[in-house]
């Protein structure tokens, strides 16, 4: 029996208490323990004692499967019919507990694969929640009340961001309170200086609760680099916290510069391809490739193919393309199930990464097609490393086999090109479950039906997708059709519930109907595979002959602007590394790439509507140059990527150096208005 296969649920419901009510004499506190078990309830033994105690030695309450008892870990000899059910909400007790004495949830698990778990109550109120994981756990808590008002601060939830931004601090807050947190007074100070205090209002965080908690001051990143940055919660509901010990966290959050657009150097080039690794460095069969989100880190991660029996793998690359450049394989004791024949891999803005298996059951019965995306946590203490019977997977969800692609949108929301029902799917995992643990109750899946996509029929070449979220429009790569869609992600409406899955107990599973998509190229593509959306510009990857083609989609359908003709047929997933080269996968000569030519990123000049820019890319300075004077006492101003006006002056002559020395790397466009009101735009690249 393959226990980890099966749909679980195991969840904090946070139902009634028992109507008996135990008389507590004084210095003593009513405790009660909900207890909430898997799809496999009979396999967890339990019991409640004394801190430090063992298992049998003063025994208040044992519960679930005796026939498990203290020593049963992992032998797996079990029965169904004994001890709990399945998927069910059982509430032990009360006791009478002496006030401010600590003691013990012992767990144990039959299997050894952990899914049982335990909410403690004390008085009615709930202050402890714990979930089971592997062969079992020791769980401890202190038997007394809540305080009214007490906010602790979980973490600082930022991760980083581009230079020159605006960024939204933000902390992850818990209610351990009995009073349900309607304000806070937070600050946050960065490297340690002057606190940045403002009121938040408007929350509604019930006791033991947990929820993000965005500061209302934004603070502008500067230039790349690193920050120390502390969030602290001095005031809740406008009273003083009553236990300021946990009311502050830090975090270091990275600063990176954006990669530089220069998409269009490549036209018209005679490309020159540097391998980065290869099959020397355990690369087999690469299918896509991302770049983890602090481009400072110039860390690479690569998402090989596998075995269905075996999983896929990644290769983290460090210090991607340079002298020091190192990588390491890594496969999770899981991937069999949770990363099996996968097709693409995104990162969101933090340390977590999706991915996309592309098989038709995870169990590999030929039963139910019970696969989906998986999302993992990226820190090599975490990804890979060993998590009870579940590997370490941080959740997953089961309703699209032959997955595709996979694109992030915010948080733990991912988009999923699903090769067996031909649609698109947004999955929001919301809460994570934890590594190697089993609850999905809270995702939210919608499906976008009747885009009639199809999938390579050999199930091998890939249909990759990708957000565009400057805009809101999702690309995705339809290979069955030799085309390539979008689909508006803020348009349509809910509407009924899908006959096929969930498979799993979620919160919300619905159609979306009357949403816009639209075709983007339907002409000229063999075996389109692979995308990358940057700006107005857009890559395929023809896994049929190895050109990467150059699309404007500035208008619909996109219009061609060119060809890197690799000659390396077998390409798939594309990537646009730091410097704004752009980066490929063979799965054919199983290697990843690295595309360069005469011309990539040393155009000396770039000419539209009669203004000319250059060099571009730029270090110091930039020269415009005019074709005529009719510009003169016009004005020039040079815009950042995020609108803002980096340089303004008149113009006296027609020809200008300005400095761009002080201007982040980045692409600019570079805007001349004459007298008459006519304007002419170019862009360039600064990169020091």
């Amino acid at each position: 029996m393959m226990k980890y296969t099966l749909p679980l649920l195991s969840a904090f419901f946070l139902l009634p208490l028992s109507e008996t009510k135990a008389q507590c004499s004084a210095g003593e506190v009513e405790v009660t323990i909900q207890v909430s078990t898997d799809a496999y309830g009979y396999e967890a033994y339990w019991q409640l004692v004394p801190a430090g105690n063992n298992c049998g030695n003063g025994t208040i309450f044992f519960g679930g499967n005796n026939n498990v008892g203290c020593n049963g870990a992992g032998d797996q000899t079990a029965s169904p019919g004994s001890g709990y059910g399945n998927n069910q909400n059982i509430t032990e007790g009360p006791w009478c507990l002496n006030d401010g004495a600590s003691y013990s949830i012992l767990f144990i698990d039959d299997w050894a694969d952990g899914g049982t778990s335990f909410t403690v109550f004390v008085n009615g109120a709930a202050i402890g929640q714990y979930v089971g994981t592997g062969a079992g756990n020791t769980f401890t808590f202190v038997a007394q009340a809540p305080l009214a008002l007490n906010a602790a601060v979980e973490g600082v939830t930022s991760f980083g961001g581009t230079s020159n931004t605006d960024m939204t601090i933000s902390a992850k807050v818990k209610n351990l309170g009995s009073t349900t947190i309607t304000a806070l007074e937070m600050s946050y100070a960065v490297d340690g200086g002057v606190p940045v205090v403002a009121m938040v209002n408007g929350l509604n965080i019930a006791a033991f609760e947990e929820a993000q908690v965005d500061h209302p001051t934004t603070w502008n990143t500067g230039a790349a680099g690193y920050a120390d940055v502390s969030v602290e919660v001095t005031t809740v509901n406008g009273d003083p916290d009553m236990d300021p010990a946990d009311n502050s966290a830090t975090n270091e959050l990275a600063v990176w510069d954006p990669a530089p657009n220069i998409i269009d150097s490549y036209i018209g080039i005679a490309p020159v391809m540097t391998d980065i690794v290869t099959a020397a460095n355990q690369v087999s069969i690469p299918r896509d490739l991302d770049w983890f989100p602090d481009l400072n880190k110039r860390e690479l991660w690569v998402l090989d193919k596998g075995t269905e029996a075996s999983g896929s793998s990644t290769i983290t690359v460090s210090n991607a393309g340079e002298s020091n450049q190192t990588s390491v394989k890594k496969t999770d004791g899981n991937a069999w199930h949770f990363m099996s024949l996968s097709t693409a891999i995104a990162f969101s803005e933090g340390w977590n990464f999706g991915t996309s298996p592309g098989v038709f059951d995870s169990n590999h019965d030929g039963g139910t097609p019970y696969t989906g995306p998986a999302l993992w946590n990226s820190d090599p203490a975490v990804y890979a490393q060993p998590s009870g019977g579940n590997g370490s997977h941080i959740d997953m969800l089961h309703t699209s086999p032959y997955s595709q692609g996979i694109a992030h949108e915010v948080d733990n929301v991912y988009w999923v090109v699903d090769g067996y029902s031909n649609d698109i799917v947004r999955y929001d995992f919301k809460d994570d479950h934890g590594p190697g643990n089993d609850d999905h109750n809270d995702a939210v899946v919608h499906r976008y039906a009747g885009l009639n996509m199809a999938k390579d029929p050999n199930n091998h070449i890939v249909s990759h997708c990708q957000l565009d979220k400057a805009t809101g429009w999702l690309y995705a790569v339809d290979h069955g059709n030799d085309r390539v869609i979008r689909l508006d992600i803020n348009s349509g409406s809910l509407g009924g519930t899908p006959t096929f899955g969930p498979f799993d107990p979620i919160a919300q599973y619905r159609f979306v109907t009357g949403f816009t998509w639209e075709e983007v190229v339907t002409t000229g593509l063999v075996e389109p595979a692979g995308i990358v959306v940057m700006d107005d510009r857009m890559l395929i990857s023809d896994h049929a002959n190895g050109d990467i083609i150059i699309y404007d989609i500035s208008v619909i359908p996109a219009v061609e602007m060119g060809r890197i003709n690799t000659g390396d047929p077998g390409i798939m997933g594309l990537t646009i590394a730091p410097d704004g080269r752009i980066w490929y996968v063979n799965a054919t000569t199983n290697k990843v790439r690295k595309v360069d030519g005469a011309s990539v990123g040393i155009h000396e000049a770039t000419a539209v509507n009669g203004l000319r820019a250059y060099p571009n890319p730029a270090t110091d300075a930039i020269t415009v140059q005019f074709n005529d004077g009719s510009v003169i006492n016009g004005q020039l101003r040079i815009i950042d990527a995020a609108g803002r006006e980096a340089y303004q002056n008149r113009i006296a002559t027609s020809v200008q150096r300005i400095p761009v020395g002080d201007l982040s790397n980045g692409v600019y466009e570079v805007s001349v208005t004459t007298r008459e009101g006519i304007r002419h735009r170019t862009r360039v690249v600064v990169q020091h």
